[in-house]
């Protein structure tokens, strides 16, 4: 986000906000048009979710992709609904629940950010992580929401691949 856009919306709001619209945009909705979404962004294109107003008047388009180039085994609508919803549940709790959500800055990309909640999915023991980012776009009131599988083996412990140990 960039330095108006921080002032104007607080991180737990962007959070809420970006639960709201990913729940809006893949589960409220029909399997039909979520798979069709889904299609979009697995050919990686960029989709336009909502034009939001400001307090201040000003605008921000919001913005959604996605980055699978981590992802293990095959990626199909089943598996990328079942990480992203529990993802969504994640998050979802760590707001109600008023929880500090810690968030990391790409290094060489600043204006891009990683909120430090996974949604960890196991299939035939391969394990993906995925997780929301955002960065601010090219022009001004711009933001793209990014759903990133990282690699998993980043967060295994000793060698071992278990759920609980890739939540952690």
């Amino acid at each position: 986000m960039t330095q108006s856009q921080e002032s104007s919306i607080p991180k737990e709001k962007f959070l809420i906000i970006a639960v709201n619209l990913l729940h809006r945009q893949f589960i409220e909705t029909t399997r039909t048009q979520a798979k069709q979404v889904y299609r979009e962004l697995a050919a990686k294109r960029t989709l336009n979710l909502t034009t939001l107003k400001m307090e201040d008047e000003s605008t921000l388009r919001i913005r959604l992709a996605m980055d699978c180039s981590e992802f293990r085994g095959q990626l199909n609508f089943g598996a990328f609904k079942a990480s992203l919803s529990i993802l969504l549940g994640n998050l979802a709790s760590a707001l109600q629940e008023e929880k500090e959500v810690n968030v990391f800055s790409i290094e060489d990309k600043p204006s891009s950010l990683i909120f430090g909640i996974t949604g960890v999915t196991v299939d035939k023991n391969i394990a993906n992580v995925m997780v929301l980012g955002s960065e601010v776009g090219e022009q001004t009131g711009e933001a793209t929401l990014r759903l990133m599988y990282l690699d998993p083996s980043q967060f295994v412990k000793s060698g071992e691949q278990s759920d609980s140990q890739l939540a952690s």
